[in-house]
């Protein structure tokens, strides 16, 4: 029972400890990875954890259900303007930033081959999904021109890229037949076509079926989240990409019980994050690190400064993006969770170099995360990429609506008809949701007895556009005062 107070204990300090560190743009996960450190072999708590072949498996799922939680909470109507630069990036740019990486790792490591290199360069070229979700949302940080949008998909959709490299660089060091013309299109149109497949299922079955208790759905959906992801390793497709279709056409459909599957599954997410790095701190061995700490600091470094900018600047120079955009986009490129999975399957395979490049990918995951993290909101605001005419929450799906495809902000005017009143006691048009009250600084869930107040920005949701004006005209009626004569 001792274990269970203990476990209990350091959820709780994470908790808590996380709404502070949020406020410097730093997640919560650096604590559990400090956690595992400190309970694993090499700290206090000497538990040994030196099976390779099983923390691949158990990060591995991790990252899958994490992957559709992203994929799960993108508005695709508000990501949709920005697909084809954002999977430019996540294409494009992880190839070129692997490339970046490998040359710089051959120059850096005495006796590094390039393919070493490309490994390494493979293994930390995306962006994690988590870290990105997590401190836009947490910190309210409404970008302009989709910018945010266009980060959610981008991280949301650049492992399958990282994890197709890393398998070939893989499979070429370890001597196997690579079939890059077989492979290549079962890694991705493979995994597309299962994804959609599934997904479609997955919608008839979600919305059809019947369940007495309401928590069951998210049961249901789990399983079909692990079934779509080990049906796609099982024929050699991506698993990744499969289970993140399906997460981005479940998120945007119309499904029973959505807005309460998403922040299921965003609490699910975060479950699985912690795991990932808790694993991840188990697995560390911190007598080692000293001895990659200059490769792994030097590679962070580069990444942050070199690697990622230059990359960024290239492609998105194409679509003739402004520099500020191109030069925030190039600094929000947190990586975490994916890289260290990916860093489990040299480990697994027992490659010589599999423990050095374990020890950088450590390095690369709290620094990046850290340095970059921390000063996100400060290079925003530098940049003037922030604008208080934007809502960084419409581009999640939970604040879209169970069955609504309209969002709309309105103030509240000074003597509105609805000023002081409760909503319950509004005539509001049939099919409208309260999704949400900004009142200055806090954000207030709706319930029939909140009261609106003036100057409060409420974020309501439809139908169509004409509800949700017709809402917006009658917020703007005042009251008529009696005359003074």
């Amino acid at each position: 029972m001792t274990v269970f107070i203990v476990i209990a204990v350091l959820l709780l300090f994470s908790v808590v400890s996380g709404k502070f560190l949020y406020k410097f743009g730093v997640p919560v996960l650096i604590i559990f990875l400090g956690i595992g450190m400190l309970l694993g072999e090499g700290g206090i708590g000497r538990v040994s954890f030196a099976d390779p072949e099983l923390a691949k498996q158990i990060v591995g799922l991790c990252l899958a259900y994490i992957t559709f939680s992203g994929g799960f909470g993108t508005n695709w109507k508000a990501a949709k303007g920005t697909s084809k630069l954002a999977l430019t990036l996540a294409s494009g740019g992880v190839l070129l930033t692997a490339l970046f990486i490998a040359l710089f790792a051959v120059v850096l490591i005495p006796g590094f081959t390039f393919l070493e290199g490309l490994l390494v360069g493979s293994i930390i070229a995306s962006t994690d999904v988590a870290s990105v979700f997590s401190i836009l949302r947490s910190r309210r940080l409404n970008l302009k021109h989709s910018l945010g949008s266009l980060l959610e998909l981008e991280s949301g959709s650049n492992d399958p890229t990282a994890y197709i490299l890393m398998i070939v660089i893989l499979s070429i060091m370890t001597g196997e037949t690579v079939t890059l013309w077989y492979m290549i299109p079962l890694q991705i149109f493979g995994s597309l076509v299962l994804g959609f497949v599934f997904s479609k299922g997955a919608v008839w079955l979600v919305n059809k079926i019947d369940l007495e208790l309401d928590g069951m759905y998210s049961i249901l959906l789990i399983a079909i989240i692990l079934f779509t992801y080990a049906s796609a390793e099982l024929v050699l497709a991506n698993g990744f990409l499969a289970v993140y279709v399906l997460g981005i056409v479940l998120g945007n459909t119309r499904l029973a019980h959505k807005v309460s599957l998403v922040r299921y599954f965003d609490g699910f997410g975060w479950l699985m994050q912690i795991i990932l790095f808790f694993t991840l701190g188990l697995l560390v061995v911190p007598a080692e690190l000293p001895a990659a700490a200059i490769d792994g600091i030097a590679i962070s470094l580069f990444l942050i400064f070199v690697a990622r900018p230059l990359a960024v600047i290239l492609l998105m120079s194409l679509f003739r993006r402004p520099i500020k955009e191109q030069l925030f986009v190039a600094w929000v490129g947190f990586r975490g969770a994916s890289s260290i999975v990916f860093a489990s399957f040299p480990l697994a395979l027992g490659l010589p170099l599999s423990e050095l490049i374990f020890n950088v990918v450590f390095f690369v995951a709290t620094l990046t995360v850290v340095i970059q993290g921390t000063l996100l909101v400060p290079i925003a605001h530098w940049l003037k990429v922030v604008s208080p005419d934007e809502n960084i929450l419409l581009t999640f799906t939970d604040y879209s609506g169970d069955y609504h495809t309209e969002v709309m902000e309105i103030v509240i005017p000074e003597s509105s008809v609805i000023a002081n009143k409760s909503i319950m006691d509004i005539a509001v048009p049939e099919h409208v949701l309260f999704v949400l009250i900004k009142r200055g600084n806090q954000i207030i869930t709706p319930r029939g007895s909140t009261k609106l107040k003036t100057g409060d920005t409420v974020l309501i949701a439809g139908d169509n556009i004409e509800q949700l004006k017709q809402m917006q005209e009658w917020a703007d009626r005042k009251l008529r005062l009696p005359s003074i004569i």
